[in-house]
């Protein structure tokens, strides 16, 4: 048993940070009541943590290079925690942000080097095994996320989330010090300030302007000006990158259709399966009165299904070429939330779950392939690059996802409500955040506007299946074979 401490160290932390993702869906309501959290507020508590994570993965992995991978794996653990407590004892949505968003960085720490170490620690056979546990951990986390958040707020208080990750951190800091071997920086590796910069702000800039474009409309000033610094310090991104000897993200990785398929679909992945759970929880909660509790197991179908896929199919997957576990798994994410689409003011959660479990099961055949695709994708000097930027892409997408989702959901309850209450545009935005009086026509509002939502993710699903089924090529697959030891399970 002694020898898979390690794991059981590296795991612990993989589950906490992965759960953070998804157990804050049930608990918005919650917290818009005790705080007086606005939509937009809500938007953000969600996608700032994603954000950072996903900004903040490259740049991680390379200071990792520069310090050691344990040592930044410890140093995310301490940011983390402490972003929680403050999370945890947050007066208001201001502050509750903003430690979000330090979480995400203590994540990002955590989550780049969580493969490394596994890598360095174990050898052969065993390595096989450690994968195939981190997998099944990583799957396990995004599962009971909606369902522990559920408990938690029901039963201890919304804060109770954020203020478990204190004991759960410090079990896993003593174990990491204790159980896994320190590590030294790579030779000659660099800190790309100028690409973890630049990237950054476009990625929070373009999420900025989103979630103010639901508020202030598209051709406001301030979501105008937004989009126009995303564009810019994106460009400077790109030119930073193509000069620098130490590229964060080697852009020449993109000549590859494969490789460019894949990062689309890892993106497109997460917007369409994942990012529309957050207005489905405030639908059950404050439109059809459920508890946190069961508006978490009214989304348990889509954790179950995924983790039937996952595990049923691991050994078939592995038979089949990447392009098409990626393109039928996306395209059947794209028809499940096109079957959850069929809401109406009658509607109860039942209505969800045909839709639920379709989207599950191209969960579970998409995830578990992406990353080893990316990687096979990739030159074998690129593969640990490869692996940052597919998470990084899906983070990513879970952020912009929300941010885009949001407008759609907000546009479409206040077209429903013109005619029908004094003030439309702030009816829709209490509405969408789940504060609105309990009316018909606000019923029959947030369900048109989640129909709305539905559609939009599985045009963005079922685009994203089509895009891998044609631009994946079966050389990926042929290198995936030739370096098996190089692929999580």
């Amino acid at each position: 048993m002694r020898k898979w401490w390690p794991l059981v160290a590296i795991c612990l932390g993989a589950f906490m940070l992965l759960v953070d993702t998804t157990i804050v869906t049930v608990a918005l309501p919650a917290m818009a009541g005790s705080l007086g959290a606005s939509f937009a507020d809500l938007q953000w508590v969600l996608d700032i943590y994603a954000l950072s994570l996903a900004a903040l993965l490259l740049g991680a992995g390379s200071l990792a290079d520069l310090l050691g991978r344990r040592r930044v794996y410890v140093a995310g653990l301490v940011v983390f925690a402490a972003a929680s407590l403050a999370c945890g004892l947050a007066p208001n949505a201001a502050t509750l942000i903003v430690a979000r968003g330090v979480q995400g960085a203590g994540g990002a720490a955590m989550f780049t080097t969580t493969l490394a170490l596994l890598n360095s620690t174990y050898q052969g056979k065993d390595r096989g095994v450690a994968f195939g546990v981190w997998g099944a951990v990583n799957g396990a986390a995004a599962a009971s996320g909606p369902v522990l958040g559920g408990l938690l707020t029901e039963h201890v208080g919304w804060r109770s989330i954020f203020l478990v990750n204190l004991p759960v951190s410090a079990v896993t800091i003593a174990l990491v010090l204790t159980r896994v071997a320190a590590s030294r920086g790579v030779p000659g590796a660099r800190l790309d300030v100028a690409g973890v910069c630049s990237f950054t702000a476009s990625a929070g800039a373009l999420t900025y302007g989103l979630i103010r474009a639901g508020d202030d409309g598209f051709g406001a000033a301030v979501p105008l000006s937004m989009f126009a610094v995303a564009a810019v310090t994106l460009v400077l991104f790109v030119v930073v990158e193509r000069r620098s000897r130490h590229p964060l993200l080697d852009l020449g990785l993109f000549r590859s259709p494969s490789f460019t398929a894949i990062m689309l679909g890892g993106m497109l992945l997460m917007a369409s399966a994942f990012a529309c759970l957050a207005f489905t929880s405030v639908w059950l909660q404050a439109v059809l009165g459920l508890d946190p509790v069961h508006a978490g197991l009214a989304l348990l179908p889509l954790a179950a299904a995924s983790f039937v896929a996952s595990a049923g199919g691991a050994w078939p997957a592995q038979r089949l070429p990447p392009r098409l576990s990626i393109g039928v798994g996306l395209l059947l994410i794209g028809a499940g939330a096109g079957l959850q689409g069929v809401l109406d003011a009658g509607s109860s959660w039942t209505a969800l779950v045909p839709g639920l479990v379709v989207a599950g099961l191209g969960v579970g055949i998409a995830i578990p392939v992406l990353s080893a695709a990316a990687m096979a994708a990739a030159p074998h000097e690129r593969g640990g690059m490869a692996s940052g930027a597919i998470n990084t892409a899906r983070q990513l997408g879970y952020a912009l996802g929300i941010a885009v989702l949001g407008v759609v959901l907000r546009a479409r309850v206040e077209h429903v409500l013109t005619g029908h209450v004094p003030d439309p545009h702030a009816m829709a935005g209490a509405a969408s955040g789940g504060r609105a009086p309990h009316l018909p026509i606000v019923r029959a509002a947030v369900a048109s506007g989640l129909d709305a939502v539905y559609a939009v993710s599985a045009v963005l699903g079922l685009a994203a299946g089509v895009i891998a089924l044609v631009l994946i090529r079966p050389r990926a697959a042929k290198e995936q074979e030739r370096a098996p030891e190089a692929v999580p399970a």
